[in-house]
């Protein structure tokens, strides 16, 4: 078979491609000396204006860092000590260490076979007097169940968080991901759909006064040099990673595009294997795909034959949050356990091309 380098991701590509653009960024901050976020940092004001349109939304705080985000809203929303947040029992660690973090607990749910989301019918079960919040994570780029989750936070008077850190551009029902919550967060770390150059993340809001408090919270607590309204930390976007940001987020739906296109070519690649199950794409959710994930109960197996042919991989998850030794949590999650043994992220990127594709396929296929 003749084969060519694959890549799980390409950032080397992109950065190719947009290199000029790149070296204008670092003269202007060398010569501006923009090296620090803050109200003062013309590239941070730009990129979150940039970002709320994109989204949708009037409010954007950028941050450190996603983690940062997650742990900025819970505190935001005076989420602390002694309450509970509901998280899903698949998702990278931050979701359930910032609960962690700011001295709450998180109560975690079991998701649904088919997509490794949240599974909505199970949550109610879930809530009690100290649960204060739910934090959906829209896992790879495929929107959860929002109606749902929505109705229940209505009824019985929960935040709604979340978790888009995978899902930049991601719609549901036609409507961006990151609109839906009190607060959304978002990660821009290197390998996300829109990727920085370094650590870096930012939140979404509808009001105003809520995303003021978080804005505090991610700058020493001030509202204006010396102004110390509350205890904060450091947090802030610097005007590299913002000036980087706002020249790639006009090509992301470009390569959002190109990650459809793929995952589509993907799934037909495996409609008729008996040893693969495809993600499922459905109807009024714009998946973005930031991971294309598959299932399989052959998993070693598969592996075995992806590094035979120097072709990279990745598991997201190997461990269910639950299982995790900081996190302890008791309970059955049967379904998180089962397919922490049997997903399987492919390479996935804007620059790859059919022949990878078939390549990938056909090694995943041999016997």
């Amino acid at each position: 078979m003749v084969k060519e380098s694959i890549k799980f991701v390409d950032l080397n590509a992109y950065h190719q491609e947009i290199k000029v653009e790149l070296d204008e960024i670092w003269d202007t901050i060398l010569r501006e000396s923009s090296f620090i976020g803050g109200s003062n940092n013309a590239h941070v004001n730009k990129f979150e204006k940039d970002f709320a349109e994109y989204i949708g939304t009037d409010y954007c705080v950028s941050c450190a860092n996603g983690t940062d985000a997650i742990e900025v809203a819970l505190l935001a929303l005076n989420i602390g000590v002694g309450d509970k947040v509901i998280v899903p029992a698949i998702s990278w660690a931050s979701t359930a260490e910032a609960v962690i973090n700011i001295g709450a607990t998180p109560v975690f749910v079991d998701v649904k076979y088919d997509d490794c989301l949240i599974d909505e019918q199970l949550i109610e079960a879930k809530i009690d007097e100290d649960v204060k919040a739910i934090i959906p994570v829209h896992l790879y780029g495929k929107p959860v169940d929002l109606d749902t989750i929505q109705k229940l936070c209505k009824t019985h008077n929960l935040f709604l968080i979340e978790d888009c850190a995978q899902a930049h551009g991601a719609e549901y029902n036609g409507q961006r991901i990151g609109t839906f919550g009190d607060i959304a967060c978002f990660s821009f770390y290197p390998g996300k759909n829109l990727g920085a150059f370094g650590d870096a993340g930012a939140m979404t809001f509808k009001d105003e006064n809520i995303a003021d408090v978080a804005r505090q919270i991610c700058n020493h607590g001030q509202k204006g040099k010396h102004n110390h309204l509350r205890v904060g930390r450091n947090s802030r976007l610097d005007g590299l990673q913002a000036a980087v940001l706002s020249l790639k987020i006009n090509r992301l739906d470009e390569h959002i595009d190109k990650r459809i296109q793929w995952a589509k070519e993907y799934n037909g690649l495996f409609e008729n294997s008996e040893n693969i199950k495809p993600p499922v794409l459905e109807e009024g959710l714009r998946h973005v795909f930031h991971l294309y994930v598959i299932r399989t109960e052959n998993r070693n197996e598969m592996v075995e034959k992806l590094k035979a042919n120097d072709i990279p991989f990745g598991i997201h998850y190997p461990n269910t949050l639950p299982s995790i030794e900081p996190f302890n949590a008791t309970g059955s999650y049967p379904v998180a356990d089962k397919l922490c043994q049997e997903i399987l992220s492919l390479p996935m990127h804007p620059y790859l091309n059919s022949n990878q594709l078939n390549v990938i396929a056909q090694v995943l296929s041999e016997q």
